[in-house]
């Protein structure tokens, strides 16, 4: 396929192009300091539709631009069949979109996973997505000389100018928040967490091991985000092997006092918050790989040794429990351990703007809302 001079590839998933594939998207922004880049590995499990067990419920299809033999964009069309019979509706998504500054490499993209999206039926295009919700999602259009997290995507100011140059419009958009780590919990906090733990026969529980986190709630904390997120944007549920393939993948790289895990007084799991030093010093000096002494910076920071930001990675808590107050238990144990742990500031990653259950969480918090991204959408 071709635009001019333009010329557009439909990836095959062999290991060399998807490297091809995920070392643009970090060549890209060589030098930028706000950039964090993935791991390279996470991203080749995640591309090859072979090796990720969200292929079962999505199709999907990787595509680079080129100009005179070299990469100047980026872009992977999905296809969540989960999320469109829950929605009732015949859209796509597109995600880890990246591209040059050029309209006419942006088209060229653009069009090229439309065409694909309408040849299987799509009626709407949503993104960035990826795969559920346990990839990146989201463009950055405000914060861009904030850096990023893990979690997060990167992306330069001029891509939400392409996006409406497109007649994309937007869809939803999710806030970030930088909070300051009190030196103390907050008293209202305190009295909440005594409330509840009392009126509902709540307790926290304080795992050993990475082993026993796995046997113990791996599987049931998975079913929880489930059960928890069901609602909310977009949400794409985890399959049996997908929460198999999360298991084994993520909760080997939590650090156990970052997380706190509530059960009911029949020892069911009730609610769960995932923090875990930031990684954005790590994976900045890593650029992606393990070899040869990424891996040496990726576990200082796993282990904490030199950070002073934490990111919050997720809070979630049972249907029957929530609006209850059992936010106030998680934290009421989370931040005497990022006291001591000297962490300084926290990251909320993404949230809903309209979430309002999740951001009154933080109105006891010292906070700057400092980066804001967007889903866009177009008709097809």
């Amino acid at each position: 396929m071709a635009n001019n001079d333009i010329i557009i590839k439909a990836l095959k998933p062999t290991r060399s192009e998807l490297l091809r594939y995920i070392h643009f998207g970090i060549d890209l922004y060589k030098g930028n300091g706000c950039f964090v880049p993935p791991l390279i590995a996470d991203e080749l499990a995640t591309l090859n539709p072979r090796t990720n067990p969200a292929s079962e419920v999505c199709d999907s299809q990787s595509f680079m631009a080129w100009r005179d033999g070299k990469p100047v964009g980026r872009i992977t069309a999905i296809i969540n069949h989960d999320v469109n019979r829950r929605y009732g509706e015949t859209a796509m998504r597109f995600g880890f979109v990246d591209f040059i500054d050029d309209d006419a490499v942006v088209d060229a993209l653009f069009d090229a996973v439309e065409a694909w999206g309408r040849e299987r039926g799509a009626t709407a295009i949503i993104g960035p997505m990826g795969f559920t919700d346990m990839d990146h999602e989201g463009m950055l259009i405000e914060g861009f000389d904030e850096p990023g997290t893990m979690a997060t995507i990167y992306n330069y100011p001029y891509y939400p100018r392409h996006m409406e140059r497109m007649g994309y419009a937007k869809d939803v958009d999710w806030v970030e928040y930088r909070m300051t780590v009190p030196d103390a919990v907050p008293e209202k906090i305190e009295r909440i967490a005594g409330i509840v733990r009392k009126k509902f026969g709540l307790e926290t529980v304080q795992v050993k091991s990475r082993s026993e986190l796995k046997k113990r709630f791996g599987h049931e904390f998975f079913h929880l985000i489930n059960e928890a997120y069901a609602d909310l944007y977009g949400f794409s549920p985890l399959t049996e092997r997908m929460i198999d393939y999360y298991v084994d993948n993520y909760l080997s790289m939590l650090r156990l006092d970052d997380l706190s895990i509530v059960v009911d007084s029949q020892g069911r799991l009730a609610a769960a918050g995932i923090a875990m030093p930031s990684m954005t010093r790590a994976l900045q000096r890593s650029g992606g790989r393990l070899l040869p002494t990424g891996w040496w910076h990726l576990l200082r920071a796993v282990q904490g040794k030199g950070v002073d930001v934490v990111d919050l990675m997720l809070v979630a808590v049972r249907k029957d429990m929530q609006g209850k107050g059992v936010n106030s238990l998680l934290f009421s144990e989370l931040i005497p351990r990022f006291i001591a742990h000297g962490y300084r500031e926290a990251e909320s990653n993404l949230e809903l703007e309209g979430n309002e259950n999740v951001q009154k969480q933080w109105e006891y918090f010292e906070r700057r809302q400092h980066r804001r991204r967007r889903a866009w959408r177009k008709d097809l």
